[in-house]
């Protein structure tokens, strides 16, 4: 292995600093997170809804980890019981210098465990990391709007970076990528959650193979005086997308008091419109709701079916149309 290294950070950033979990996780699995930027915040993005502390842009790291003590960190935790190595940052991974290097490291030693990127996108315009993320098994790509002026007020990117570019070339990647791609928007109050870049968004994703489509909000205290939207919202802007897109919500926020009053034939036609997870069930229906769906799924008419460590619930005569249960 080539043993590229900074001495100023690598040798002063602990081991269990780049190493976290394993964290159970709702569409990942059992997930083991490597943090690329364990100092300090390193992003190309200051979004408004970040969790961490807002910073300036920037287009590459500064302080940056050897390979070696990655690999080093990384190995005393590989006979725990994981499914994916999940590659982050406090800001954006791909930023990380060494990426292809450290992919290649990883990949000779996982065994059968997947790998796994959490990027928001941007760095896919630069061929060499859009390369390298070719050869993970599973990739994360946020992308929170399609239209300039509502990209810019929400992921706030660094100058250089057009959204145009990035579109194209995360349609370009999804058409080349064998493993399973997921795309995640993040919803914000009154900035992309309008029907015209909702409207946007759709069209931009029919271009896109994606495994999965996660939909969510804000759930962490935000960097800025931002607000999401709620677990109804979300469920009304996932019927506004097409319905052969593979649409999951991901975020379970303000849910406690969504729940409605569904017949049957209501049950069976949100199904059609959109698979729902037990999650959504249990958040969307009331009392009466649940058991009119519990007795769809004894008869037979609801039928479950697992996608991507995700168990959802649709119409039997849909199960075939529905592109949720393509493979990749």
């Amino acid at each position: 292995m080539q043993n590229i290294s900074l001495m100023s950070v690598t040798e002063s950033v602990e081991k269990n600093n780049i190493i976290f979990g394993p964290i159970n996780s709702r569409r990942f699995g059992m997930s083991l997170g490597i943090d690329l930027s364990p100092s300090h915040k390193q992003c190309n993005f200051d979004c408004l809804y970040c969790e961490l502390a807002p910073a300036a842009t920037v287009d590459q790291q500064k302080e940056t980890l050897s390979v070696d003590s990655i690999i080093e960190a990384l190995q005393e935790h590989l006979d725990e019981k994981i499914d994916v190595i999940t590659l982050t940052a406090n800001g954006e991974p791909t930023l990380y210098p060494y990426l292809d290097e450290l992919i290649d490291a990883i990949n000779a030693i996982k065994k059968d465990t997947q790998t796994l990127i959490l990027t928001n996108s941007a760095s896919l315009t630069d061929p060499k990391v859009y390369n390298s993320l070719l050869k993970l098994d599973q990739v994360k790509l946020s992308l929170d709007a399609v239209s300039p002026e509502v990209f810019k007020k929400i992921d706030r990117p660094h100058p250089t970076i057009k959204i145009d570019e990035i579109i194209k070339k995360v349609e370009e990647f999804s058409k080349e990528y064998r493993g399973k791609l997921f795309i995640e928007i993040l919803f914000v109050h009154g900035l992309n959650d309008t029907s015209e870049e909702i409207a946007k968004l759709n069209e931009v994703l029919l271009s896109i193979d994606a495994t999965r489509i996660d939909l969510g909000t804000i759930d962490r205290p935000p960097a800025y005086p931002v607000t999401g939207i709620s677990y109804t919202e979300l469920h009304t802007i996932a019927q506004m997308f097409n319905k052969d897109l593979p649409i999951h919500i991901a975020s379970r926020a303000h849910a406690e008091a969504n729940q409605q009053s569904y017949t049957k034939e209501q049950i069976l036609n949100t199904l059609d419109k959109r698979p729902l997870t037990k999650e959504d069930i249990v958040l969307l229906f009331d009392e009466q709701s649940q058991r009119e769906f519990a007795e769809l799924l004894q008869s037979g008419t609801i039928v479950p079916l697992e996608r991507q460590n995700i168990q959802f619930f649709l119409q039997k005569e849909n199960i075939k149309r529905k592109r949720i249960h393509n493979e990749h």
